[in-house]
C-alpha cells in the first residue's frame, strides 16, 4: 500500500485557495486573517498534515539529527552509553541515527558514508576492533562535520573524545588481585589495534611492576575478537602451562565468562584455585555463580557527556565559531564480588 503524504497543495485545493496562503495561516503570518488561519489549521489537523521535514531541513542546511557508529548493539556498555546519547539528544531537539559496525572497517566505512549522505549535523563514533586506518574518518572532518569520539578513539588531537580511564580501571583490578593474595596472575588482553586494550594490558604490567612481581610473556594471552570463545580458548592454555595462574585479569567480560568456563572445565575452584577479574560490568556478572568482580565503566555518562560536546560543536558551528578539541575522562569503578574473594584473606 502506498503511503500518501497530505502537502500544502492539497490543503490548498480542499479551501480553494492559494498554497502560499496556507503555508502563510501555518506560520502564522500577520497578512493572513484570523479566520482563515482558523480554517487552514482545523483542515490540515483533521487531514493529519505533517510539514516535509526533508524539504525544510534543506532550505535550513540543518536536520536536527546526530548520527551515532556503535560497534557492537548487544554489548551492555554500549547500550548504555545510546541511552545516554538519547537522553541528551532528545532534550535538545536532536534525533539519533545509529549505525552498527559490527566491528568491520569495511562496515564502518560504509555507515558513515551513509550518514555523511543523510546529513547528519554530526557524529558519535566509537571506532571497530578491525580499523586501523582512518582516512574515512578524516575524510568527513576535512568536510567540516563535526565528530566526538567515546571509548574507542584515534590519536587525533583536534577532535574530541569521552574516555574512561582504563590504565587506572586496569590497575585497580589487578591491585585487588595482588591485595587478595594471588601470586601469578595473567591477564587476557584485548584486540591490540584499540588504545583501549593497551591502556588496560600497561594497567596490568605497572601494577605487577610496583608490587615487584614477575611479568612473563606467557601470562598474556592476545583476544583479538574479544569474545567469550576467545576467552574460553586462551584460558585453556593459561592452565595447561606446566605453572598456571592463580587468577586472571581479562579485558572485557565476555572473554571472563569464557574464563569461567574453561576453568570449571579443569575442575578448578573460582576463586580458592584461581581469582578472576573483568571489565565493563555487563548485566548477568551479578548473576553467574560466582558472582564476577569487574570494573564498572559509566557508559550513561559517557553517552551523555559525547552528545553535550557535539551538540555543543554543532551549534558553535551554526554561529560560525571555531569550536576547541575537548577531551573528557571518566571514572571507573571496582565493583569486587565473589569471583575474587579469598576467604581466607577477606578484609573485614
Amino acid at each position: 500500500m502506498k503511503f500518501n503524504q497530505v502537502t500544502i497543495k492539497d490543503i490548498a485545493r480542499e479551501l480553494g485557495i492559494s498554497p502560499s496562503t496556507v503555508s502563510r495561516a501555518l506560520k502564522d503570518h500577520p497578512d493572513i486573517s484570523t479566520e482563515t488561519k482558523k480554517v487552514v489549521h482545523a483542515l490540515a489537523e483533521k487531514l493529519n498534515y505533517q510539514p516535509n521535514i526533508v524539504a525544510l531541513n534543506l532550505r535550513q542546511k540543518k536536520t536536527n539529527t546526530i548520527g551515532v557508529i556503535i560497534p557492537e548493539l548487544v554489548h551492555f556498555f554500549f547500550s548504555t552509553v545510546i541511552s545516554g546519547v538519547e537522553d541528551v539528544a532528545y532534550q535538545a531537539g536532536y534525533s539519533v541515527i545509529l549505525a552498527q559496525s559490527n566491528e568491520s572497517y569495511e562496515r564502518e566505512k560504509t555507515d558513515i558514508k551513509a550518514l555523511f549522505n543523510s546529513r547528519v549535523d554530526g557524529m558519535l563514533i566509537s571506532v571497530s576492533r578491525e580499523t586501523k586506518n582512518f582516512d574515512h574518518i578524516e575524510s568527513i572532518i576535512s568536510k567540516g562535520v563535526p565528530v566526538v569520539f567515546y571509548d574507542r578513539m584515534y590519536n587525533n588531537p583536534s577532535t574530541s573524545k569521552v574516555i574512561v580511564d582504563d590504565y587506572i580501571g586496569a590497575k585497580e583490578a589487578v591491585e585487588h588481585l595482588i591485595d587478595q593474595g594471588y601470586k601469578r596472575i595473567a591477564h587476557l588482553e584485548g584486540a591490540p589495534s584499540l588504545i583501549i586494550s593497551a591502556d588496560r594490558k600497561r594497567g596490568y604490567i605497572d601494577a605487577l611492576k610496583e608490587h615487584k612481581m614477575e611479568i612473563k610473556d606467557s601470562m598474556i594471552q592476545e583476544c583479538p575478537s574479544g569474545s567469550q570463545e576467545d576467552g574460553n580458548r586462551a584460558t585453556k592454555k593459561l592452565l595447561a602451562m606446566p605453572n598456571p595462574p592463580d587468577a586472571i585479569f581479562t579485558n572485557n567480560d565476555p572473554m571472563a565468562i569464557g574464563a569461567m568456563m574453561a576453568i570449571k572445565e579443569k575442575g578448578l575452584r573460582i576463586p580458592q584455585d584461581v581469582g578472576l577479574v573483568g571489565f565493563s560490568n555487563w548485566s548477568y556478572g551479578s548473576l553467574i555463580e560466582p558472582s564476577l568482580t569487574t570494573v564498572d565503566q559509566p557508559g550513561f555518562e559517557m553517552g551523555q557527556e559525547a552528545a553535550r560536546l557535539l551538540i555543543r560543536q554543532i551549534e558553535a558551528g551554526d554561529k560560525d565559531q571555531e569550536p576547541q578539541p575537548e577531551t573528557k575522562i571518566l571514572k571507573t569503578k571496582l565493583i569486587v564480588r565473589d569471583s575474587s574473594i579469598r576467604k581466607a584473606v577477606r578484609k573485614k
